[in-house]
């Protein structure tokens, strides 16, 4: 009786330890990796850094809680500082606009002509669409080429544009004699603008790969040549044709462009904005690699095309209304990816802020100067203070000319 009795408490330890091993498959559950490690050193406790606790089957694992509490952190601090980047500059871009509405020839004061005031809204307006659309396309090249010096002045897009409004006008006034300087065709700037991006995509490959060395090279090349040939289309114009072209090519805000193009300018940039916003994952995973975007399911040919077909309307568009301006596109992405990181969405939408921003600062410190010559073009100042500031954050930040080795063409 005492041997069954032992017999039957035997299998009921037994049968317990196995309900305590035995998983619900029916399988000896194994104890992880570092659990037997332990074990063979002679601990029987796991311990990570900072913890003391036992491993038991029934405890969380401390080194897994903290991590995950550390990437909540984490998430939770980036989101803080996307929310407070983008609300920031929000507000500089209001009070941007603000400056902007009380910025005159005579200083700084509160317009009371209605006229003054529409004129005002209107360079407003204009210089928000403008700025946001350059900023916006500096961002997709810099993004999908993989290169931070990739702007739309720096690839020759500003100055293509340029290029094929002044030829559509000269072909116009070879048809009619006369100049529509004042309302250039959109699609000229358009067409130009995609043939230069064309142009230096093709020189820039090597072997099929674009090198980002000789992608600036020959974006600069680019730029200079339809430059001079602009320059030299110009002196084929009439006087007329030649004044409104020569501080038209340096940049410039006007106030004699229609509202119906600030109004067709600024459709165009938001939905385009709204489009590179929705790519933002996309644009995250591509800027890695084109095998690890591709495992990914990213289709990178598809993606090239979406964003240099963005980049080219929304550069051919600012040209049309405001002649070529620089360092808008090259800044803006830089400074907002200092600000929030380089999450794609967030840069995008930044870029957008902060570029209509930095566009009505500048067209508003115009404004102030008192020149004999007149208005200065706006594209003269983003120039004069955007190089050296690019230069600080070239230095600043160590930009690596090989960043974008490796992209596929």
């Amino acid at each position: 009786m005492v041997h069954g009795g032992l017999e039957g408490g035997g299998s009921r330890l037994a049968g317990d330890l196995r309900a305590r091993l035995l998983g619900t498959d029916g399988e000896t559950a194994r104890p992880d990796r570092s659990h037997r490690a332990a074990s063979r050193s002679g601990g029987s406790r796991f311990r990570c850094a900072g913890s003391a606790l036992p491993y038991t089957e029934h405890r969380a694992d401390p080194c897994r809680s903290g991590a995950a509490r550390r990437h909540r952190g984490s998430a939770l601090t980036a989101r803080r500082r996307t929310i407070a980047t983008l609300v920031g500059l929000a507000l500089v871009l209001v009070g941007a606009v603000v400056f902007r509405l009380h910025a005159g020839p005579g200083g700084l004061g509160r317009a009371t002509d209605p006229f003054i005031i529409e004129l005002r809204w209107l360079m407003v307006c204009s210089a928000a669409a403008v700025g946001a659309a350059l900023a916006v396309s500096g961002a997709l090249l810099q993004a999908i080429l993989r290169n931070p010096l990739a702007s739309p002045f720096i690839l020759g897009l500003t100055s293509g544009a340029g290029l094929g409004i002044v030829l559509a006008t000269y072909a116009g006034y070879l048809a009619t004699g006369a100049i529509v300087a004042m309302q250039p065709p959109v699609w000229a700037a358009v067409v130009g603008a995609f043939a230069a991006l064309g142009l230096v995509f093709v020189l820039s490959q090597r072997r099929g790969l674009i090198d980002p060395v000789h992608l600036v090279l020959v974006g600069v090349i680019v730029s200079v040549i339809c430059g001079a040939a602009t320059t030299f289309i110009q002196f084929l114009l009439p006087d007329r044709g030649m004044a409104v072209y020569t501080r038209w090519v340096m940049g410039t805000i006007s106030e004699n462009t229609p509202w119906s193009r600030v109004a067709l300018v600024g459709f165009v940039t938001i939905a385009g904005t709204g489009i590179a916003v929705l790519l933002g994952r996309a644009l995250d995973s591509a800027s890695l690699n084109d095998d690890e975007a591709a495992s990914v399911g990213v289709r990178l040919g598809l993606l090239r095309l979406v964003c240099f077909g963005l980049a080219g309307v929304l550069t051919g568009l600012t040209v049309s209304i405001a002649g070529p301006i620089g360092f808008v596109g090259l800044i803006c992405p830089h400074l907002v990816r200092i600000l929030a990181g380089a999450r794609h969405a967030t840069l995008i939408l930044g870029s957008a802020l902060a570029g209509a921003a930095l566009l009505i600062i500048a067209d508003a410190g115009v404004a102030l100067i008192r020149l004999p010559a007149g208005r200065m073009p706006v594209g003269v100042l983003t120039a004069l203070v955007g190089g050296p500031l690019f230069i600080f954050l070239l230095r600043r930040r160590g930009f690596s000319m090989n960043a974008g080795r490796g992209g596929g063409a």
